[in-house]
């Protein structure tokens, strides 16, 4: 059961799925019970009272016992911070964190104000050893965490003492409580409080066939007649049978490890059953965060191919900068501009070959402009896609990621200009490693490594493919230039490698930048596929319920050892309990991992 509570605990759901607060509420009960009453089946019960609100359950405590240990007034909701009242030999097991660990101490009076966030201990001798009586916020309490509390309190308790009224008691939110107490097979002791002569004649008796539809036919009704004058306490006749019931359980041991027992394993048979929907969820959001990844991947994929297209068909030269020129001047005649731009391009190259000086920084500068404004603007399309359709298949998981992912990061502007140098650098070693022998180095030298590598990166963008008239000729003789430069030097296969080379560098360079932008999203999807996945925590429920459902059928009554130490109350069990079998506590003892010894394998 501790493997099963960890890998609960350690699991991932989607923000605006129910069932991360499920999981929750299953750990907590394995924390706050379960794991607890499994470490000591022989501590002291837990009665956890629970009511509606006005339902008179403080002042049925305090009646019951015959002392004020909890308040009661008119104020709605009355009970705030829940009071446990215990016996002084049962204090240090309620003191301690065994039961309820993330509710803090306190001790002494009622502190007016005091909220449901601690855990009021009462200490009174007049409550028989054995049994604790904890006094929970009312479970329809207006206040959300008073709810919230009651219903933990009650996922904590070996008997419920279910406290309704008349006026209450077919209510819907009674009946939640009641099925659910059902379904875990726990102990229950329904009081019915406050009934009048009007009242007596059929409500215990529709309680009573309400009860035993909803399979609680073995929990004991319990009548409180209407009070019409009492001080603090109600009269001692009214209560007595709730107290007689109460203190006889905590007078015997054996039904007190029977309640306790029973309650346990209904409990964890219904977790179980509960893990094993939360597994499906689970599954389902496994699957749901590959398809949201596959998506947000397929947005970036596109990204890069779309600088591949623009950066092989022309279109980086006759598109990206014809917007960038837009964006800049804020002019629709933008074509006329593109054309300059290729003019002056192959104008200064042209320069250099007639002997005239040229500014080929220039031309380096409008290429790295060019490639930049492409990367920047795919990145900004592919994190616009993403984030419209991450808030359209998962709103709240968008709701709580941080707002930049709308955009390309805020270190695109560096990263695509740092990937333009690397590609140019790169360039220039390839170049340099291709000049095998002294006569092409010697061309290189004397023309110059920088136009060299503008040459090489023409012949890359100024592809003729999809390109026509004016565009043609302006983007076919830019290439013409650049490849019968390269030619002269290199010979025409080689230019053809090198330009093949410097395509899928490029490529891979682009690739890796978007893979860098797409881990943002990643990081987000990460989170709902992080942690105990749907197979773990499978597993974990179907070991769990194996050791639940082990020996079940098994009646014959042996002595066991524990430890090396024989547990003579399994014979005082017998005795007292027939339906409690050595096996029953067997299943106990294998569920809190104490290894279990037959007093036939015993050493004599």
């Amino acid at each position: 059961m501790t493997a099963l509570r960890d890998k609960l605990a350690a699991a991932r759901f989607r923000p605006e799925d129910q069932t991360g607060a499920d999981a929750s509420a299953i750990v907590a009960q394995l924390d706050d019970y379960v794991l607890p009453r499994l470490a000591n089946i022989d501590a002291p019960l837990l009665a956890v009272v629970g009511g509606s609100t006005g339902s008179g359950k403080s002042t049925l405590v305090n009646s019951t016992i015959g002392e004020k240990v909890t308040a009661s007034g008119v104020i709605r909701p009355t009970t705030r911070q829940p009071s446990l009242v215990v016996n002084p030999a049962d204090a240090e097991w309620f003191n301690s964190p065994h039961v309820l660990p993330d509710l803090p101490r306190t001790h002494g009076p009622e502190e007016p104000g005091a909220q449901a966030d601690s855990l009021r201990i009462v200490e009174t001798p007049r409550l028989s050893p054995g049994l604790a009586l904890l006094d929970a916020p009312d479970f329809d309490s207006i206040d959300d965490k008073n709810r919230a509390l009651a219903s933990q309190l009650l996922a904590a308790a070996d008997l419920w003492v279910f406290v309704t009224t008349p006026a209450r008691y077919a209510d819907n939110l009674v009946w939640d409580f009641l099925n659910d107490a059902a379904g875990r097979d726990i102990e229950v002791l329904v009081i019915l409080n406050r009934v009048d002569e009007d009242a007596m004649a059929t409500v215990p008796q529709d309680l009573r066939r309400m009860m035993d539809e909803a399979g609680l036919n073995e929990s004991r009704l319990i009548t409180v007649p209407f009070a019409k004058d009492f001080a603090e306490f109600l009269p001692d006749e009214t209560v007595a049978p709730a107290r007689e019931v109460l203190s006889r359980l905590a007078a015997d041991s054996a039904a007190r490890r029977e309640m306790a027992g029973k309650t346990v394993l209904g409990a964890m048979e219904r977790l179980v059953a509960r893990v094993d929907a939360l597994s499906e969820e689970r599954a389902r959001q496994e699957a749901f965060a590959a398809q949201l990844r596959e998506a947000i991947s397929a947005n970036y994929d596109r990204a890069s191919e779309h600088v591949i297209d623009a950066t092989s068909d022309g279109n980086l030269l006759r598109q990206e900068v014809m917007a960038r020129w837009q964006d800049f001047v804020g002019t629709s005649d933008a074509f006329r501009t593109i054309e300059r731009w290729y003019s002056s391009a192959l104008d200064k190259l042209g320069s250099w070959f007639s002997g005239k000086p040229a500014p080929m920084r220039e031309v380096e500068t409008e290429i790295e402009s060019g490639l930049h404004a492409v990367v920047v603007d795919a990145a900004e399309t592919a994190a616009t896609r993403s984030w419209s359709h991450l808030g359209s298949v998962a709103p709240s998981l968008r709701a709580d990621a941080a707002p930049e992912l709308a955009h390309a990061s805020t270190t695109i502007n560096g990263s695509a200009s740092e990937l333009v140098r690397e590609w140019q650098t790169g360039l220039m070693g390839y170049i340099q490693d291709n000049a095998a022998d002294k006569r092409m180095k010697a061309r290189v030298m004397s023309i110059g490594l920088n136009v060299v590598t503008v040459a090489l990166m023409l012949v890359v963008f100024a592809s003729t493919a999809g390109l026509s008239g004016g565009e043609l000729a302006i983007a076919g003789g830019s290439a013409v230039v650049g490849q019968k430069l390269l030619e002269t030097i290199f010979g025409e296969d080689a230019v053809r490698r090198m330009a093949r080379h410097a395509r899928e560098d490029l490529n891979a360079r682009v690739h890796v930048l978007f893979e860098q932008e797409e881990a943002r999203y990643n990081e987000l999807i990460d989170s709902l596929a992080s942690g105990t996945t749907s197979g773990e925590m499978r597993q974990a429920a179907r070991l769990a319920a194996a050791a639940v459902r082990e020996e079940a059928g098994v009646e014959a009554i042996e002595p066991a050892i524990i430890d090396g130490e024989v547990i003579d109350e399994v014979k005082e069990i017998e005795s007292a309990r027939p339906t409690m079998t050595a096996s029953f506590m067997d299943r106990l003892n294998r569920l809190r991992g104490v290894p279990v010894i037959r007093e036939e394998d015993r050493d004599v």
